[in-house]
């Protein structure tokens, strides 16, 4: 699995909050959601945002509430992958339960510039800068999880383990 796009970079404790706000909570839908993600801290992200494109940030990324609806508005609008120095856990478990990447690596997070181009191999946890020609080291994820994200989430993965223990 691998992905390309152009870096949004923004700086540590970016909330839940931020990436979707309070008051667009009302709305399961995700389309909606993706609509409004990142507007408090960057009101240009959703209609600069491509598919594929890359969020980098700082420490304790997602920090705040346990709402799975921040990972799935910054999924929805189609980024591919977050970088970070550090996630809170709640947003990390999360991601992964909806099947979205994340990854920690400090010296990407620290590295890495807006508007770089990034390549990421999520088998062998390697980050490309291809603007600066760098790479970086993040720990990748294990097979399970790789399968959990490639099949778009926790709920999928487990009706394919039970489908293959029919």
């Amino acid at each position: 699995m691998k992905a390309l796009g152009k870096v949004f970079k923004y700086g540590d404790n970016v909330n839940t909050d931020v990436i979707i706000p309070a008051r667009y909570l009302n709305s399961f839908d995700p389309r909606e959601l993706a609509a409004h993600c990142m507007e408090d801290i960057d009101k240009d992200f959703v209609n600069k945002v491509q598919p594929g494109d890359i969020i980098v940030g700082g420490k304790n990324f997602g920090c705040g509430s346990s709402r799975e609806h921040a990972p799935l508005a910054i999924k929805t609008c189609g980024v591919s992958c977050v970088i970070a120095k550090s996630f809170a856990r709640i947003f990390y478990r999360n991601s992964i339960n909806i099947g979205f990447p994340i990854l920690e690596c400090e010296e990407a997070a620290e590295d890495i510039d807006e508007g770089n181009e990034i390549e990421i191999d999520y088998t062998t946890g390697i980050i490309y800068n291809k603007t600066k020609n760098k790479h970086y080291q993040a720990q990748p994820f294990p097979p399970f999880l790789q399968k959990m994200i490639e099949l778009d989430g926790l709920v999928n993965y487990v009706n394919s383990k039970k489908k293959e223990a029919q």
